[in-house]
């Protein structure tokens, strides 16, 4: 009832004007950071880009924390990508980033969507642009962005529901007063690969400017009948209004259209081996296709000297269909691989409002850094399934013949097997205080959340309520999350912390489809992080960090190996240590390397009377990544790296493991004028045979032999 009260007040206030959250003295920065003239100077580097002078590293705070505190008071563990690494290292996909992040890696997302695990909690839904959810399953595009920020550890005081290891920040380009620019990239690679970008900045007096970045990629890679394209553009306004308050308005398009691949199927406990570019699927069946829509108004006001509030409001509106068949075993000995499929379309509409005071003052000898906020969210989905129905069997499963290609038999969607609708709300209230006490530092706060769902499930309303499902399901769950943190600063640049954070993940799951008679009933997952880490600032160019950690998972779910028809009730521990050092090591030697080690294993699964924890699917023990560049002369330079994963389990069956591998990546840089520069991206130089990720024992992505990406990119 709170929240369907709360709805009914706040709609008409976000259907009018967002010029009325400046007449009520509430503004907005998803930076965090942008009202109070002191502020902005201490934390300019939050809306400015984060490397200087061609350096990687992050010199102050990032938005995601949404208080302006420097990263080496900040009791967390974080990695900031910054937009000059994704351009000289040619990334295109969110799954490039996460090879260089310790601690976290990439899964293959069913071969339509990012999907990652961190800390070994793995997620589909852990995304936010500029501090807000971003939640469907879906390709995110990196051509509009400053920086990346992955915040590793529960944190639910910052992030609300989910982000049991941790979350991904975008960080997108803002307009600026400064004068007027353009700049546009153009690459190819050797499988067809081609991507074209543009960013454009005109600034139309004073306190206005516009920024517009677009960008088209098609879609190539090793793999046999893949092909498709995507696009999008993101124009952004912004203008003062009066002295203390600045709008922001943005629009973001995207459309993806793609073949989806889900790899290969697994042979002996392993994946299948020599048919790295087999399509095992239907090419022209296996079709993905997202349209998003993405609306903001954002509003930055200086309340006095040291205090700023901001406000955000944000409309999404997400329409995605993918179908497909992939293989779900193969047999050497007969020559016959077996195939499942379905048709999967969602519709999701996000409401999403959030505000937050920000004030730096003292009370007597202490000093604070406040963050009061309040969020709140709707978020409508449509999902339904349509099972693949084979004409040889009359059902969603088949085996027949390996051949190269696969004439996989004819199959269509007929009917439903899934189709439910649900209604979410959540209101959030957050308050957190950072307390200087000299050497010392203490970081308290405390976030209230209240998440309601209601949740129609079609087909078991027509079915009846004998069965003892009406298919009108709810749930209200409100939950406090604490967040504890001690610093210990013995100079200025080194610090020393132990922090506490907790956060938790509704039974309806992260996309509003978990939820049954049995989990309508259970309590909300529960993470809790427990984190000491140190962090050294060794010159105004280069930091390092380090962080050991314990994140345990209760009241966990997951699918019992041996009988897929029952959820099995448990937790899970990952402990682990990690280590990044980002910066200019030398004038001439720039250098981001990272390492994790992590044990991530069940809790509590017990069968039998015999515990029979496993490990956990898709977390590699030791990952350990290292990029260099290296100036050669003014104009010439030179990159290097190497990524390493060890092995990793597809599932939590630990029947299947991927082995281990190291990557050699490389690159050149000639600036032909000063503002023309070209490169070459060589990936996999050593031509390893390698499998990046999976998304069961049965669908395992293989990566990409040596390849090469040609750029050349020009700013006026």
């Amino acid at each position: 009832m709170l929240i369907s009260y709360f709805k009914i007040a706040l709609r008409p206030a976000i259907q009018g004007s967002t010029f009325l959250l400046a007449a009520a003295g509430v503004a907005h920065g998803a930076d965090a950071a942008s009202a109070s003239d002191a502020l902005m100077l201490k934390y300019a580097a939050i809306t400015d880009n984060i490397y200087v002078d061609g350096t990687f590293r992050p010199i102050d705070a990032i938005s995601a924390t949404k208080a302006p505190t420097p990263l080496i008071d900040t009791p967390q563990s974080i990695s900031v990508i910054s937009g000059l690494q994704i351009e000289e290292q040619a990334f295109v996909e969110f799954s490039d980033i996460l090879r260089y992040t310790p601690g976290a890696s990439t899964g293959q997302g069913e071969g339509h969507r990012d999907q990652f695990t961190i800390r070994g909690q793995n997620t589909t839904a852990d995304f936010f642009v500029d501090g807000l959810r971003d939640d469907v399953q879906y390709f995110r595009p990196l051509y509009n962005l400053e920086r990346v920020e992955i915040l590793r550890g529960s944190n639910a005081l910052l992030f609300g529901r989910g982000g049991g290891g941790g979350v991904v920040n975008r960080v997108t380009k803002k307009p600026s007063t400064d004068g007027d620019f353009a700049s546009g990239m153009a690459s190819v690679d050797t499988f067809g690969s081609a991507l074209l970008e543009g960013d454009v900045n005109y600034a139309l007096s004073a306190g206005a400017a516009v920024r517009v970045n677009a960008y088209y990629e098609e879609l190539a890679n090793h793999r046999d009948f893949f092909d498709g394209d995507r696009y999008a553009v993101n124009p952004t306004f912004s203008t003062k209004i009066g002295a203390s308050t600045e709008l922001q308005l943005s629009y973001e398009y995207v459309r993806d259209e793609r073949v989806v691949d889900r790899g290969v199927p697994s042979l002996n406990g392993e994946p299948l081996r020599g048919r790295d570019n087999v399509f095992f699927g239907d090419p022209d069946q296996n079709q993905a296709a997202l349209t998003a829509h993405i609306a903001r108004g954002r509003i930055d006001h200086r309340i006095s000297e040291g205090f700023t509030a901001n406000a955000t409001i944000q409309f999404a509106d997400y329409e995605k269909i993918y179908q497909n068949v992939f293989p779900i075993g193969f047999d050497a000995t007969l020559n016959e691989v077996t195939f499942d499929g379905y048709r999967d379309p969602t519709e999701r509409q996000n409401l999403i409002f959030q505000a937050n005071l920000l004030g730096e003052f003292s009370t007597g000898p202490l000093g604070h850094t406040l963050l009061a906020g309040i969020e709140y969210g709707d978020q409508s989905t449509v999902n339904s399934r349509q099972d693949a129905v084979f004409a040889a069997t009359n059902d969603d499963i088949v085996t027949f013949a390996f051949a190269d290609p696969l004439a996989v038999p004819v199959f269509s969607f007929p009917a439903d097997s899934r189709s439910r609708s649900s209604e979410a709300a959540f209101l959030s209230f957050y308050l957190q205080d950072q307390i200087d006490l000299g050497p010392v530092q203490l970081v308290a706060g405390i976030r209230y959340d209240r998440f309601e769902i209601d949740v129609v499930d079609t087909l078991e309303v027509e079915d009846g309520a004998g069965d003892g499902n009406d298919g009108l399901l709810g749930r209200t769950d409100e939950e406090w999350s604490p967040r504890l943190g001690l610093i210990y600063k013995p100079v200025s640049d080194l610090s020393v912390y132990a922090s506490y954070s907790r956060s938790f993940l509704p039974r309806s799951g992260e996309q509003f489809l978990g939820l049954d008679p049995v989990t309508e009933a259970l309590a909300p997952e529960k993470f809790d992080n427990y984190e000491v880490g140190v962090k050294w600032d060794a010159t105004d160019l280069i930091s390092l960090t380090a962080a050991v950690f314990r994140l345990d998972r209760e009241n966990g779910t997951t699918v019992d190996p041996t009988d897929p028809g029952n959820v099995l009730i448990i937790g899970s521990r990952t402990e682990g240590f990690e280590a990044q050092v980002v910066g200019e090591a030398t004038p001439w030697w720039t250098v981001s390397a990272g390492y994790s080690y992590l044990d991530a294993s069940q809790r509590g699964n017990v069968s039998g009377g015999v515990v029979v924890n496993q490990e956990l699917a898709q977390v590699p023990e030791h990952m350990f990544s290292i990029w260099n560049r290296i100036e050669a002369t003014d104009r010439l330079s030179f990159g290097l790296g190497v990524t390493h994963q060890s092995s990793q389990f597809a599932s939590i069956s630990n029947a299947v493991e991927l082995p281990s591998f190291a990557r050699l990546d490389a690159a050149i840089y000639y600036r032909v004028t000063d503002g023309v520069r070209v490169q070459v991206n060589l990936e996999n130089a050593l031509d390893t045979d390698y499998f990046p990720a999976a998304h069961n024992d049965d669908n395992i992505s293989t990566g990409e032999p040596i390849n090469a990406r040609f750029s050349i990119t020009g700013t006026l």
